[in-house]
């Protein structure tokens, strides 16, 4: 599948999710260092000057570009609609055709624009895009057994927990249990179609 051919991009009530392109490099390079201190263990710290330079930004532009044309990885930036600002990022990645049509759902929204319903709202839409636009047939979510934040979302999105992986990921030079979340498309009423080969 030729991911040029693709529709990668999604309205919601408050948001649009899209690819990043050039011309948001301040807006990508404002909100990785304008975050609030970490609020949680599974918060991060804002970027130094060093990791947020236009020859970076542009590193990570071609490589985005490329996951997409291999039809392995599709990031998104997570906007808001009336101003344009950047406040996140959602991805479907680790995806596998043929026989499976199997994708991984991931999200960050910064710390400065959580408890407002964002990550629910850009997962929701990043869910359309995987089954109706890369027409994947199932989309699963890993979640460690204490963030709570992370399992909230993947209940008000409608994936159904389906159990649990001891030392699943490594992260951080240590294995990590988690929860295993999983949604296909029937679940939300839309018909499966194998992608174009």
């Amino acid at each position: 599948m030729k991911s040029t051919t693709l529709p990668l991009f999604k309205k919601t009530k408050r948001l649009i999710l899209r690819p990043l392109e050039l011309h948001d490099f301040e807006n990508w390079s404002q909100a990785y260092s304008s975050m609030l201190p970490p609020q949680n263990q599974f918060d991060e710290t804002n970027w130094v000057d060093s990791e947020l330079t236009k020859a970076k930004f542009k590193a990570l532009l071609k490589k985005q570009l490329h996951n997409h044309a291999l039809d392995q990885v599709y990031a998104f930036g997570v906007f808001l609609k009336d101003d344009g600002l950047l406040i996140g990022e959602v991805f479907i990645g680790n995806i596998q055709r043929n026989v499976l049509q199997n994708g991984i759902l991931g999200y960050r929204i910064f710390n400065n624009y959580w408890n407002h319903g964002f990550a629910t709202e850009a997962c929701s839409a990043a869910l359309q895009i995987a089954f109706k636009d890369l027409r994947l047939h199932r989309i699963e979510a890993n979640i460690e057994p204490t963030n709570k934040a992370s399992l909230k979302v993947a209940k008000n999105i409608g994936l159904k927990k389906e159990g649990f992986s001891p030392k699943r990921i490594f992260d951080n030079k240590k294995w990590l249990d988690m929860f295993n979340f999983a949604a296909t498309c029937e679940d939300y009423g839309i018909k499966y179609k194998f992608p174009p080969k």
